[in-house]
């Protein structure tokens, strides 16, 4: 005789907790109920079977604690002075990230998470990696659901940081990224500045003519890159998304990399404190496809963690690569003939191509356009 399965019950709001309990709920087996005051809701709790639930970084009063612990339940308690929610419910928003940004960048929760994860590194402490590792699952938790909501395949698009607002290539793009989501997809970047700036910034224009395209442009060159000053350069990027509302799509930074701000045009942004976990989970999930305009190592690094799997997979695993810019990928850095090379009499040599145009690529990824 089967044990029948618990449902599993995702509780982020207090609201979202009375709702259930006004539903008529008797037990709290299979909940998860993540940072929600519940300190005026000790006798609801009291009356509710806490066997199999589990309760992060929640306010209890220590009444309704000591139930919940003695009756099965699990509480995983709050971690003091952390910049951070390890328990959050949610993905960020620019908003959020850039709260603060009129004092100055440093001022914002992205400098000051970053500036702890620093301080943290140098001590080696234990409580870090376990709030980090706590805040980074929450994260692929919310990742997760707002994948279900959307249900749209990703697009990867991958490039270097360094190209400026001002750049030609950053003009290709945005119009990439106007594109893939005019085709249906979502656009996925690695949150940071210049190429995928502007793909989330395309994704965003999606809705828009040309001449918005022109305008955001214009006024986005005038503050070219984040250097020297990231509150200039996000001040800059929040205007254009004021005047130009629109999905964004997706991004996932790393404060790994802290001195690469994050964009503010994705509309989600999953930030992680593992670059590896990042990574896995940005190349892993873009089964729409990878496209990889001109960047430097830390593109290099994302085209051959990408390869890997596809090495090794079969016909049914492939995710396809299109890399653009024949010359940058030939002579400037030579990745293309070493991938021929890997590719060779594998099933992966259908999925990894070399063009030299964002039209060229997009065709590729939406081939009915």
């Amino acid at each position: 005789m089967t044990t029948p399965s618990i449902p599993h019950v995702d509780i982020e709001s207090l609201a979202q907790f009375d709702r259930i309990v006004a539903a008529g709920a008797t037990s709290m087996a299979g909940w998860r109920v993540q940072s929600v005051s519940l300190l005026e809701r000790t006798p609801v709790l009291l009356g509710l079977a806490p066997m199999g639930s589990v309760f992060l970084g929640c306010a209890l009063e220590e009444e309704a604690a000591a139930w919940i612990r003695d009756g099965g339940g699990l509480i995983f308690p709050t971690i003091p002075a952390l910049p951070f929610d390890p328990y959050r419910g949610g993905l960020y928003d620019a908003d959020e990230l850039y709260a603060g940004l009129d004092q100055g960048y440093d001022a914002t929760p992205d400098a000051q998470i970053y500036a702890w994860s620093r301080q943290q590194d140098e001590k080696g402490d234990t409580s870090r990696t376990l709030a980090a590792a706590l805040h980074d699952h929450s994260i692929a938790d919310a990742l997760g659901d707002r994948d279900g909501v959307v249900g749209r395949p990703w697009i990867g698009v991958m490039g270097g940081h360094g190209v400026l607002r001002s750049d030609p290539n950053y003009r290709s793009a945005v119009l990439l990224g106007r594109a893939l989501a005019r085709s249906g997809l979502t656009v996925a970047t690695g949150g940071g500045p210049g190429a995928m700036e502007a793909a989330n910034l395309g994704s965003s224009l999606a809705s828009y003519d040309d001449s918005a395209v022109e305008a955001a442009l214009s006024a986005l060159a005038v503050v070219p890159s984040f250097r020297p000053s990231v509150t200039v350069w996000a001040a800059a990027g929040l205007a254009v998304r004021r005047s130009f509302p629109g999905d964004g799509g997706l991004s996932i930074p790393t404060w790994f990399y802290g001195h690469e701000p994050p964009n503010v045009f994705a509309t989600s942004i999953a930030k992680y404190f593992s670059n590896a976990q990042r990574e896995d989970v940005l190349l892993s999930r873009a089964r729409g496809g990878i496209i990889y305009l001109p960047g430097a190592a830390g593109t290099v690094q994302e085209i051959f963690q990408a390869v890997t799997p596809n090495y090794y997979g079969d016909k049914a695993t492939q995710t396809p690569m299109i890399l653009v810019g024949i010359t940058h990928w030939t002579r400037t850095l030579p990745v293309w003939p070493l991938l021929q090379s890997l590719a060779s009499g594998r099933p992966m040599t259908t999925s990894v191509t070399l063009v030299d145009t964002i039209e060229e690529a997009t065709a590729l990824v939406t081939p009915t356009n």
